[in-house]
């Protein structure tokens, strides 16, 4: 009768050849190649984008502003001149 220290030495065994597989080196060396071109890539977080969104958004409603105002002052000049 087989005991279960074979079946042990047998699991453990498939599994060291499944991690020494050449398709778990194939996956990693894509992984890293992956990792390197996007790394190169000028790619920012969602976190980020998601920041820079709402400055942005907040410059151009601050922009809005500054505009009818200026446009209020020339107004303003404008009358004065006519005047």
């Amino acid at each position: 009768m087989v005991g279960p220290k074979i079946f042990e030495d047998i699991s453990s065994k498939l599994s060291e050849l499944a991690a020494n597989s050449p398709a778990r080196d194939l996956e990693k060396n894509v992984r890293a190649v992956m990792a390197s071109a996007f790394t190169k890539l000028d790619l920012v977080t969602r976190e980020e984008f998601d920041a820079q969104r709402e400055v942005l958004s907040h410059a151009l409603t601050r922009l809005a502003e500054l505009e009818h105002r200026v446009a209020e002052l020339e107004a303003q000049i404008a009358g004065r001149g006519a005047e």
